[in-house]
């Protein structure tokens, strides 16, 4: 049975529909700070930016030329895991750092002459104390430090009374 008292949608008031106005502008807000913070990125990306090199500044100069002499000064391996030192590479990195440091000396800021200076202390002192090591390996165990494949027809075995100066690409296991 059907109840007499209910009424088919369709005989009463249409329904309305209530939209909130604050909900609208909400939305074209949030709208606005998303298309602008996509135009930021896309603009950011344009000029360089996470996926791009660093600037091109006096900084990134210094910076290149000393992770380039830490290099040689073993902090990297072969496919074996064993440690590299490239004595003469590192050598021409600091050097080159030292030639950069007297050229531009009177045109740095107080800033960039304080971290080139520190950077070629540093690197004078890690230098001494590498050579100084790879020296003391070669006396006590020559056999434990080889040169590399690639520098064995350029540099010849190193002489006993001068172990310092080693070919210039030493493996130490």
């Amino acid at each position: 049975m059907t109840d007499p008292t209910r009424q088919h949608p369709s005989d009463g008031p249409a329904p309305s529909l209530h939209v909130d106005s604050d909900w609208k502008a909400q939305a074209e807000a949030e709208r606005t700070r998303l298309a602008e913070k996509e135009a930021a990125l896309q603009a950011r990306t344009a000029e360089g930016g996470p996926e791009q090199l660093p600037p091109a500044e006096f900084r990134s100069l210094v910076g290149l030329l000393a992770s380039q002499a830490v290099m040689g000064l073993g902090t990297m391996a072969d496919p074996q895991g064993r440690v590299v030192v490239d004595l003469e590479g590192s050598k021409f990195a600091i050097d080159l750092l030292k030639v950069l440091e007297e050229k531009t000396k009177g045109n740095l800021t107080p800033e960039e002459a304080g971290e080139i200076e520190e950077v070629n202390r540093e690197l004078a002192m890690r230098f001494t104390a590498i050579t100084r090591m790879v020296a003391e390996q070669m006396s006590r165990a020559p056999g434990s430090v080889t040169t590399s494949p690639a520098n064995l027809s350029a540099t010849a075995a190193p002489a006993a009374s001068k172990p310092a100066r080693a070919a210039s690409k030493l493996i130490i296991p």
